[in-house]
């Protein structure tokens, strides 16, 4: 099974039917016959074999119409209520749609939705040519995606002024002169109006069926060929290629990092800044110009079978638009992704004069090689494997206690997840689950023993989803250690893998693959972790807003129960501490000026979050500048932390890419406050775990 991997739609948002489109350059899009195919085949599907039985009658496909249209417009600033009353016309008409293999409607909707980005782009450049007056009484409400869409285009346009009047000011604040705004800005706007141009069916395919999916159940998705070729990379950490990290800089396909050990980082011909102008597939295929084309097309085209050549026309970072080529010749191998995968520090904890060393280990997710496995390969990779290896280095360390780092990981391998639990456990039952027909299975670990049997920590937020949970869960039940953080995310369901093509016996790749819920995960205790999560021993202040992140946000997610408990043994020497663990820990944070300091930026965002408006009066929000700079002063500043560093008013790819390297390198290198009280409750546990012995 593979589950807890959430699937992300390539584009930020989409949208026509001949509702009215008036002439222009944008490509009007439209579906091909094997997309219909492909979404009655996952009709079939997920009618007949979802654990959560949904008919694909009218009522879904209202559902359907309504996300599908708030996935194009969230912040309700393109679409006019009228644009929306057309679409409602043929709101319950999906279903039949699909089951005749008839697209037209979301594929009308969505060339509707590009003239809009279109018309509201051109307008907001239009009003970069006129002066704001920042002495006004004025401000800018925060996009709602639950309020109404305007009703004229006055109305449309005036929001409009004021998001390019909100954008100027953020500007104007950071120090930047009027000149250089109007150039920003008109630089952000064209580059949106740009990506419009880009779009392609697929794109369109791949939101409606998202629209499609999640009406189901949140985390049923659907995706295509290159989606589904990412999952597998993530999966494996490993894919072939060059083991270059690419990213689009103003219609460039720019190296933003070396993957190490990989075909561009030991040729030594490519260095981060680059630009990719060019890609030729072989010792003398033709080289394809790539300016302007988007970049998942770019990566297919330098990705390919190992040891195979291609070829780079390089523009080098230093050169201008007109500067010098040069080609170089790389050969394709395998390249892993070795940041991807566990990884161990080893942190001291002071306490008394007394130091003790703790082992962290961060998983960014469950990642298995299945096929790897499947073919018997020994060398197959795997989060148990690596964190396995990863704790007999840290016992030739002499550490006094392991933390397990699984902030914001959400998910992956379900075997992992089992084989993971018993490194610390052993053998035993980890995990339970039921089927659509209500039949249970358990699934065990059938380690002989433990390989840590020390004290132990997880820590979790509230991005820790599905295997995650699984894992956390059993070492709560177990009573094996203490679970820290935020309540994880609440995702208690099983997904499993449909490749269409097999099933409609497609000898070429045509229809996708479909992910949907066959199961639903129940702990050992006989509860389950869906909607509620797992809820820490010992909590931890975070950053996310739970109504946004977490299976509760989502209005279709099914609902807590419980099961009979599995056969297992609980050991309650780590649950008998907790209440001095806690009461340490809370001792500890009050003198701890970083956690101070941190719940400060808590309490901040929180409160930013509960603004609705942001005023456009200059006056007022120096003053308010003021005011956060004051608060900064109190204490020592960290300019990595997004609350705590002064806003350029600029985006992620409007910075030069070193300093926005620079950056991203000081936010991953800012003394993390919560590991590391993470680490001193572990500390706790194996001083008082020493005590009792």
């Amino acid at each position: 099974m593979r589950l807890g991997y959430g699937f992300i739609a390539l584009i930020l948002a989409i949208a026509p039917p001949a509702y009215a489109l008036e002439a222009g350059a944008l490509p009007v899009l439209a579906p091909n016959e094997q997309q219909a195919q492909a979404a009655h085949l996952s009709a079939q599907f997920l009618t007949r074999y979802a654990y959560k039985s949904v008919p694909l009658d009218d009522a879904l496909s209202a559902k359907i119409m309504d996300r599908f249209i708030k996935s194009l417009d969230p912040d309700r600033n393109l679409f006019l209520q009228a644009d929306i009353d057309g679409f409602m016309v043929d709101r319950t008409k999906l279903d039949d749609a699909i089951a005749r293999e008839d697209l037209s409607i979301p594929f009308s909707i969505f060339n509707v939705y590009s003239q809009r980005v279109t018309e509201r782009i051109s307008h907001a450049r239009d009003f970069l040519g006129q002066n704001f007056d920042f002495t006004v009484q004025e401000s800018y409400s925060l996009p709602d995606e639950n309020g109404t869409w305007p009703k004229t285009e006055a109305e449309i346009n005036d929001l409009w002024r004021k998001r390019v009047k909100a954008d100027w000011l953020r500007l104007k604040l950071a120090g930047q002169g009027n000149a250089a705004i109007r150039e920003t800005l008109d630089k952000r706007y064209k580059n949106i109006l740009a990506r419009v141009h880009t779009y392609k069916s697929d794109d369109v395919f791949q939101s409606f069926m998202a629209a499609y999916t999640t009406s189901v159940d949140p985390h049923t998705d659907y995706f295509g060929a290159a989606a589904s070729a990412d999952f597998d990379i993530s999966m494996k950490l490993s894919l072939v290629g060059i083991g270059a990290v690419l990213q689009d800089r103003d219609g460039y396909t720019t190296v933003r990092e070396l993957v190490g050990g990989g075909p561009a980082q030991l040729s030594g011909k490519l260095a981060p800044g680059d630009r990719i102008v060019g890609v030729g597939q072989g010792e003398d295929g033709a080289i394809q110009d790539v300016v302007g084309t988007r970049l998942d097309a770019v990566v297919q085209l330098i990705r390919g079978a190992k040891d195979s050549v291609v070829r780079l026309d390089i523009l080098p970072a230093d050169a201008g638009e007109g500067g010098s080529h040069r080609v170089i010749r790389l050969v394709r191998d395998k390249v892993n992704l070795e940041k991807q995968a566990a990884q161990k520090t080893v942190l001291p904890v002071n306490d008394d004069g007394v130091t003790r060393k703790i082992g962290v280990i961060a998983l960014p997710t469950f990642y298995e090689d299945f096929d790897a496995r499947q073919k018997n390969d020994k060398d197959y990779k795997s989060a148990s494997r690596d964190v396995a290896r990863l704790l007999g280095e840290l016992k030739q360390e002499k550490v006094d206690g392991v933390l397990i780092d699984l902030r914001d990981n959400g998910g992956g391998s379900l075997s992992e997840a089992i084989d993971l639990t018993g490194l610390f456990v052993g053998k035993g039952p980890v995990v339970q689950q039921r089927n659509a027909e209500g039949k249970i299975r358990i699934e065990s670990d059938d380690l002989p023993k433990p390989v840590w049997d020390g004290p132990v920590g997880v820590l979790i937020n509230r991005g820790s989803a599905s295997a995650s949970e699984i894992f956390a869960a059993a070492i709560q039940d177990y009573g094996r250690g203490v679970i820290i953080g935020e309540p994880s995310f609440g995702k208690g369901t099983v997904q499993t893998v449909v490749d269409l093509d097999r099933v409609a016996k497609s000898n070429e790749p045509k229809f996708g693959q479909l992910k949907f819920t066959v199961a639903q995960f129940f702990r050992v205790d006989g509860g389950t972790t869906q909607l509620r999560g797992v809820a820490p021993d010992i909590s931890l202040p975070g950053l996310t807003d739970p109504k946004l992140l977490g299976e509760a946000s989502y209005d279709n997610a099914l609902p807590w129960a419980q099961i009979k408990p599995a056969s297992y043994k609980m050991d309650t020497k780590v649950t008998a501490l907790l209440p001095e663990l806690q009461n340490r820990h809370a001792a500890r944070a009050k003198q701890d000026p970083d956690f101070q300091r941190f719940m400060e930026d808590v309490a901040e965002l929180k409160a930013q979050r509960a603004k609705r408006t942001v005023s456009l009066n200059e006056a007022e929000r120096r003053k308010e500048q003021a005011a956060l700079e004051n608060r900064l002063k109190a204490g020592a500043q960290d300019n990595s932390d997004p609350l705590r560093r002064k806003d350029d008013g600029l985006q992620s790819d409007e910075r030069g890419l070193m300093a926005d390297i620079a950056m991203e390198n000081a936010r991953k290198n800012a003394k993390d406050v919560l590991k590391n009280a993470a680490a001193s409750i572990v500390a706790d546990q194996a001083e008082l775990l020493a005590q009792s012995r």
